[in-house]
């Protein structure tokens, strides 16, 4: 990939979201986007709707970005996609309409990312729900995006806040399902990904924790025998590999880790186990990494927020640590081992 100027391409997730403003947001702060070109993919009218919500504007200039040389433009490049008319476009709602925009949008970007014409894909919150009545056909966006491109390695959503990372060994699943779901595989998988993460966002030898299952560890398997017969043996697999993992420690105090500064990551065993704990840490700056896939694809921790989309007061934080990460993961890719 290559190690000039990121080129980073900007979806706006569901139009009747925030996500519109949040664009309008970052691109009007210079400083932030400064380091990376940026390409616009979708219908003009979202891109001026979230100027109009924002009181801010910012320059855009029509390209053809399959043959057009966009990054070289002075002003912001916006491959037109026509996706949703703009009376379809309802504020705060969820409609099947701004489902197929996104879905629209989103497999665009995917495949200009996997042609080389962007080195990394930041989207603006999708609403889960709907993405289905748009035709989503997976659990959610990271397995459709896996089935686009035809990808066949380990996934997980990864999230990350202020230097700080969270992977899980299970994820978008009923609370019921989780221990059957968790195997030896799953864990070192989930090790060596987050791993593999870190140093594609420039740390050269990541710090992990794993997390137990039960209550206090297991105590001893008084709890559960989790930890003894599947989690510990599978991080000391994991740490044979030169992975500096240690673990299991209790989910109620591993995250005092992260406050000592003893671990770069935590590796949990399922979604609302690490969600949680970094949400409190941070909602406004929380950024979720699509992990595993093979090129950069980042966006906010949080939602469409419908409930205060279009009155300009959205908290761009998230948004825009989301496009700053994704141009050093551009920039420290090979770092990680592809």
């Amino acid at each position: 990939m290559a190690k000039s100027k990121p080129k980073i391409g900007i979806i706006p997730g569901d139009p009747g979201g925030i996500g519109p403003e949040l664009i309008a947001k970052l691109l009007c702060d210079e400083q932030s986007i400064s380091n990376n070109n940026v390409l616009l993919i979708g219908d003009r009218h979202v891109f001026e709707l979230g100027q109009k919500q924002s009181g801010l504007t910012y320059k855009l200039v029509a390209v053809d970005a399959w043959n057009d040389n966009w990054s070289s433009y002075p002003v912001y490049a916006m491959h037109e996609n026509q996706t949703i008319e703009p009376d379809r476009v309802v504020i705060g709602k969820v409609t099947m309409e701004a489902g197929i925009s996104a879905m629209t949008n989103l497999n665009l970007g995917l495949d200009l990312l996997r042609n080389g014409i962007i080195d990394a894909l930041v989207f603006a919150p999708f609403n889960k729900e709907a993405l289905k009545l748009g035709g989503l056909q997976f659990q959610d966006e990271l397995h459709h995006i896996k089935n686009f491109l035809d990808y066949d390695g380990y996934i997980t959503e990864l999230n990350t806040l202020d230097g700080f990372w969270t992977s899980r060994v299970t994820s978008h699943i009923a609370l019921k399902d989780v221990v059957a779901a968790i195997s030896e595989d799953r864990i070192i998988n989930s090790i060596e990904l987050i791993d593999r993460t870190l140093k594609h966002s420039g740390i050269a030898r990541p710090k992990i924790a794993v997390a137990a299952l039960n209550p206090h560890a297991g105590d001893g398997g008084n709890f559960g025998t989790e930890e003894i017969d599947l989690i510990s043996p599978s991080v000391n697999k994991a740490a044979m590999k030169q992975i500096a993992v240690n673990g299991p420690w209790p989910s109620d105090t591993i995250f005092l880790k992260y406050k000592k500064g003893e671990v770069d990551a935590i590796v949990t065993m399922y979604h609302d186990q690490g969600q949680i704990a970094l949400k409190l840490l941070g909602f406004d700056r929380g950024v979720t990494v699509l992990g595993g896939i093979p090129y950069p694809i980042t966006t906010a921790a949080h939602g469409t927020a419908f409930d205060i989309a279009g009155k300009g007061v959205a908290d761009s934080g998230a948004f825009r640590n989301a496009f700053d990460l994704a141009g050093k993961m551009v920039m420290n890719w090979d770092h990680g081992n592809g």
